[in-house]
């Protein structure tokens, strides 16, 4: 979809989760009137995807999970994402999925990681999309975090490759998250490292029709809300990450679909600011982060 003002990205709608307080309020009492209109409200703002995370109840009430998918396909047609690290849940979402609600569209298993590879399994006897996180590897048999935009770009190619050759995946059906992280905890260089892996993944021609995505709600973490202008800082530096990686393949995002997701013009402050951040790294790095609320 193209946002309103102009971002062409798909959304996958993000509010049906617990780690939102009015919706788990909405799990905390089974109200599935309210999850519907939830659903719908994110439907008619434009999310190509829902989300459907309901945290530990997956696994101790799974029929409540099932529940919860075939309430949410009675009102829209959008496909779902399903987000859990667990091969017994998500074998229960996509039992639960009916694709001729969405279209014969497929759902999204959210999500899979080298070390957690055990999930494609489910491929046998499901046909499905997949967000594969780049954020860890598999060395020596042991899981690691990936910290450089080598290390994140390596296991991305390599996983979808994987997907592609062993599983028969077509590229089109493979969302890398780039895991955006927090710029207030970020004193070395990781945010430059995930923008530096974007443009490496988009210009490869091996990955071409790869998707690559990321929530961004994390980046604004533990950061006043407002800028020095007034502005929403932290919408305002989803939006400047957007501005520097859209271009460049970054075409998916778990957001709120009715946030106004826009590119920044070059001259504005928190996306001058956000770029001085990416330059720096360690004590330097923070210092131009305060400059985000130093009036």
């Amino acid at each position: 979809m193209t946002t309103p003002n102009g971002f062409k990205v798909n959304i996958i709608g993000e509010r049906i989760n617990p780690g939102f307080k009015s919706t788990k309020a909405l799990f905390d009492n089974s109200d599935i009137p309210g999850i519907q209109a939830l659903a719908v409200r994110q439907a008619e703002a434009g999310a190509a995807y829902l989300n459907v995370n309901i945290g530990s109840r997956a696994r101790t009430e799974p029929q409540f999970m099932a529940e919860v998918i075939r309430a949410i396909q009675a009102v829209v047609t959008v496909p779902l994402s399903f987000d859990f690290p667990s091969l017994e849940v998500q074998e229960i979402c996509l039992k639960a999925y009916d694709p001729s609600r969405a279209d014969g569209k497929l759902p999204i298993v959210n999500s899979i990681t080298e070390h957690r590879w055990d999930l494609m399994d489910l491929y046998k006897s499901f046909k499905f999309k997949v967000i594969m996180m780049a954020s860890e590897r598999v060395e020596d048999g042991t899981a690691k975090s990936n910290r450089t935009a080598d290390e994140v770009a390596s296991t991305a190619k390599r996983a979808a490759l994987r997907l592609k050759n062993e599983h028969g995946m077509p590229l089109d059906d493979i969302f890398i998250d780039m895991s955006v992280s927090a710029i207030i905890a970020d004193s070395e260089g990781l945010s430059r490292g995930t923008i530096d892996a974007i443009k490496r993944i988009g210009s490869d021609p091996d990955l071409k029709g790869l998707h690559m995505m990321g929530g961004l709600s994390n980046i604004g973490q533990q950061l006043p809300p407002k800028a020095v202008d007034g502005s929403d800082l932290k919408h305002a530096l989803e939006c400047a990450f957007l501005t520097l990686t859209v271009p460049h393949g970054f075409d998916t995002l778990l957001g709120t679909p009715w946030r106004g997701y826009h590119p920044l013009p070059d001259d504005h402050y928190v996306l001058s600011t956000y770029r001085a951040f990416l330059e720096q790294t360690g004590t330097n790095a923070i210092r131009v982060v305060r400059k985000f609320y130093r009036a």
